[in-house]
């Protein structure tokens, strides 16, 4: 580690200030703290969100479901509003990292970092949520802009995320074992307008897949799924799968999660 300031602002209004003159978030910590002692970064001033009550907590609107950014995994997994208006939310929080992991780490956290192969990306994104920061609402379609890029400004913090209730909908991930982060995870959502497939850990970033999408807005099926055929070319690989092996994992993978959606 090295010489910084460490700043715990009590409101919303503190820490944007702190955040838009230069002070670097810490929501969980689980990724920037590990790079900062990796020297990955380096942050003069870090400023702790933990202590703004405003935002945590989870909250029905109507055919909303609303989850402050400071809010923990573990609260979402746990939570009985979650469970009830959308089930794979709850779960897909529930398999994330480790019990350390989901005690620490947040939702906002893990949508600005948006890492390529975290799990919360898909859901905003298969979803169709919104994402609430302190200067504007980011759709979710416009949020994600590639490995670890968000639409997110200098400065602009995220305060909630906002995810319609859905018809049905399922997350299905292969795990790495070690890290437990996806070597695919495919979100899907099956809306009044249609169907949203997210892929993570497959490339760049989260991506909608438009084949699977067009198939399952026809037919919801498995079956369906497994006709569309996954072009490994635009997948990467790595010493832990190659891009042949994450196209068969990202069928597979969409293929159990309508099965689940279906219950």
């Amino acid at each position: 580690m090295y010489a910084f300031t460490f700043e715990r602002p009590a409101s919303l209004t503190e820490a944007a200030k702190a955040a838009g003159t230069g002070g670097k978030a810490l929501a969980g910590g689980q990724t920037l703290l590990a790079s900062m002692k990796l020297r990955l970064a380096n942050p003069e001033r870090v400023v702790d969100l933990g202590g703004v009550a405003d935002l945590a907590g989870i909250r029905r609107e109507g055919d909303t479901l609303l989850i402050g950014a400071m809010t923990r995994h573990a609260a979402v997994a746990s939570s009985t509003e979650v469970q009830s208006a959308i089930p794979a939310l709850a779960e897909l929080a529930g398999l994330i990292g480790d019990r350390q992991v989901r005690a620490l780490g947040t939702l906002g956290g893990s949508v600005a970092n948006n890492d390529p192969a975290a799990c919360y990306p898909s859901a905003v994104l298969a979803l169709n949520a919104t994402v609430h920061t302190t200067q504007r609402k980011i759709a979710a379609d416009d949020f994600f802009q590639g490995m670890f890029t968000t639409a997110l400004s200098e400065g602009e913090l995220i305060t909630a995320v906002s995810f319609p209730l859905v018809k049905r909908a399922a997350y299905m991930k292969f795990r790495q074992p070690a890290s437990r982060f996806p070597l695919i995870g495919v979100f899907v959502a099956q809306t009044a307008s249609g169907v949203r497939v997210a892929v993570t850990g497959g490339g760049n970033g989260v991506f909608r897949h438009k084949g699977l999408e067009d198939a399952l807005s026809a037919s919801f099926t498995p079956e369906s799924a497994a006709g569309v055929k996954i072009d490994a070319s635009a997948l990467s690989g790595d010493l832990h799968a190659s891009a042949e092996y994450r196209a068969n994992l990202v069928s597979v993978m969409a293929q159990r999660a309508v099965a689940k959606a279906l219950g």
